[in-house]
Parts: C-alpha cells; structure tokens; sequence
C-alpha cells in the first residue's frame, strides 16, 4: 500500500511538473554526487528519466564551474599581494639610490629576493617572448651587478671621485625586436649627462631571448647654471666660451656625444621569469634578477603577439 502510493505520488509529481529546482536539491544534499544519485532513483521512464540526467549533469558542471572561478579568484588575489609585497620590499630597502650606491642591507637583498621568487612561480603570461605587454617604456627597480647599463655607468663613476657623480635612475624601452636602455647621471649635482646603450632582441623560446649590444653613446652634458657652485662659475664660463669657438664639424660632434660601436662585440642571454601589465622580471644567465615597472600604459592584451621564435 505505502509502495503503490510511493509509485502513484511519485507520478503526480512528475506529471505535474513541479520538479523541485536545482537549489532545493542542493539543500538537502551535501555534494552535488549525492543529487546525481538521488535523482536517478526515480522510476526510468524512457524520455523523462533522461530529462532528470541532464538536469543532474548540468548542476554537476554549474557547480565545477563555480569552484573553478573561485580558484582564479583567488589566485588572482594572492599574485596582486605578491606584487604589493614585492614593491613595498623595494621601498624599504632603499629603493634605487641605497641599490646603485651599495647601501643595500644583505638582510634587505634577500628580503627582496624571496619576494621576487613568490611572485614568479605566480606568472601569469606563459609565453612572454611573444607578449605584447613586453613593448613599452620599463623603469629599474631592481638589479644585479651584470646588468649592462649599471656595469657602463660604474665603468664611468670609477674614474671620478665618490662624490663627483651618481646614477640618479635608469629605463629601458623595448620596441621591434629592439632596446635601449638610458642611464642618468649627475655630476657636481649641478651636470646632468646620459648613458644609452642600444642593443638587439631576438625570441629564442617562450621565455628566453638573446640580447646584442650594438652602440653605446654617451650624450653631451646638459649644465644647470643655477646649480654650479660659485667657486666653479668662472671655470664653467671658460670652457662655455671655448666650445663655441671649435669649428663647427667638431662642435657638432662634440653636441653629438661620443658614440661607442659595439656590434659583434657583447652579447648575453636571458630569462623572462615574470610578465604582467605592470611589472617585468628578467633573469641573466647566472640567476641575477632584474625587476622593471612599466611607465608608459601598457599594449591591449589583445593586440597581435610578436614573431614566434624558430625552434
């Protein structure tokens, strides 16, 4: 008797079409396996049977879809974290002063290594070689002592006086296939003169690329006469006047700067370990990272990818 009424309600409700809905299943039943099972003990009546099946497979994949989303979620909000940790690691070592100048704690160097690791393994560009967000104007932050512009700048501080000149900061732009990188400097506080080192980029795989160098130039000082110091004016007034009276195809190339050929000369190999539209970290073959943030607004990421490399 309970069964035959079992079987009848049962008919009822299926005949009446008040199926009970996805959330009220999910309510009784703890995992949406569970409401696959208990939905497929109901009678198997051909065509209506199969209805109930597809129902039970479509919560089964709305609810894989819904813990899918919160992974990336929250993923996504532990690499946003790893970038602030990471900037603010920069901030309290010293930042690019306290790095070019040897003030960097070795407590503060590992500090910011480590950072630099967790924010890696949290890349979120496979392929970066390619990327369009590599094409830009990138600021240093960070870098190790083989990075060629900081080794040309040192070449040049050696030669002068602690206190003569300083590197006041530095950026590279990456344009089709080709870089420069322009380093700043500040002698007597008062003489502000550039370094610019112009190398060629080309693809060998999804993360490394080969860079060679082909020119350095080292532009002509800019003199900021308000900040010459007093005892160095009538100095700075003679040799102002001793420029102006070469001839004009070696003060044209004095205006030029001196400019250094260096094809076929220096190369090296390295890494991208770490893209995004913000913040680019490169590794040179002995491990040394370089950490960059982007200063002009990064490329679409739906803009075309440059040539793919030939394996």
């Amino acid at each position: 008797m309970a069964s035959s009424l079992s079987s009848s309600s049962s008919s009822s409700l299926i005949q009446g079409g008040s199926l009970p809905s996805f959330s009220a299943i999910r309510s009784r039943h703890s995992s949406s396996a569970h409401s696959f099972l208990c939905l497929t003990k109901l009678p198997d009546n051909g065509r209506r049977s199969s209805g109930y099946r597809r129902m039970a497979c479509t919560a089964m994949v709305q609810q894989q879809a819904i813990h899918g989303a919160s992974a990336i979620y929250a993923k996504e909000m532990e690499r946003l974290s790893a970038k602030e940790s990471l900037l603010l690691a920069f901030k309290d070592s010293g930042g690019f002063e306290a790095l070019v100048t040897g003030k960097t704690t070795d407590m503060q160097r590992i500090d910011v290594n480590e950072r630099i690791n967790g924010l890696e393994r949290l890349n979120p560009t496979p392929r970066p070689t390619t990327s369009p967000f590599l094409e830009g104007r990138w600021n240093f932050e960070w870098f190790g002592a083989g990075i060629p512009g900081l080794f040309a700048a040192r070449f040049i501080f050696e030669r002068f006086p602690k206190n003569f000149a300083y590197l006041s900061k530095m950026d590279m732009v990456i344009k089709d296939g080709n870089a420069k990188v322009t380093a700043n400097m500040k002698l007597l506080y008062s003489i502000e003169s550039k370094f610019i080192l112009l190398s060629k980029l080309t693809v060998e795989g999804p993360l490394r690329m080969k860079e060679e160098y082909v020119e350095g130039i080292l532009e002509t000082p800019t003199i900021i006469e308000e900040t010459v110091p007093e005892q160095l004016k009538g100095a700075f007034g003679q040799a102002v006047q001793t420029v102006q009276q070469l001839p004009v195809p070696i003060r044209d190339s004095f205006s030029s700067g001196l400019k250094i050929p260096l094809t076929s000369t220096f190369q090296r190999l390295f890494m991208i370990s770490y893209l995004d539209d913000e913040i680019l970290i490169v590794r040179d073959a002995a491990g040394a990272p370089e950490v960059l943030t982007r200063l002009d607004a990064p490329a679409s990421p739906m803009a075309e990818p440059t040539a793919e490399y030939e394996s």
